[in-house]
């Protein structure tokens, strides 16, 4: 490591208190020489935006109606997976993180992970069925 590599390293860790972490990696040791707790208020905070509160609106109307109506919405055709769902949108104007779990607001998504056992009872629970050729296609 050059001299200029070397002044650049210790700006990046101006202000920080060295220890065990300085010479290998050690993230507990980082945490425990340099973390201090916050103890002032919360009036730096912000309230939510417009957009934001729109769309808990939206949200929270969709979330009464699946409460009123007692259906829960499952897509029975698809696994969970980071590619798996098209971007869903609540409101895709208003929305700064976009994308929904699922191609809908409020659907479900089947997570076989945690095991097809769970994922039939958790079905069987909202009158649902898992289809066999889905279950072996995924083993």
């Amino acid at each position: 490591m050059d001299l200029m590599e070397r002044t650049e390293m210790k700006q990046a860790w101006e202000g920080f208190v060295e220890g065990l972490w300085s010479q290998q990696i050690d993230v507990r040791d980082f945490i425990q020489k340099n973390y201090k707790p916050y103890e002032d208020d919360e009036s730096f905070l912000e309230g939510p935006t417009e957009a934001t509160a729109d769309l808990w609106q939206s949200a929270n109307a969709l979330i009464q109606e699946e409460v009123r109506n007692k259906t829960v919405n499952v897509d029975l055709e698809r696994f969970s997976g980071i590619d798996n769902f098209e971007p869903g949108y609540i409101d895709r104007d208003k929305e700064v993180i976009v994308g929904l779990q699922t191609d809908e607001p409020l659907k479900r998504i089947m997570n076989p992970y945690g095991g097809f056992r769970m994922v039939k009872s958790s079905l069987a629970a909202y009158g649902y069925e898992l289809d066999p050729q889905i279950e072996a296609s995924f083993q």
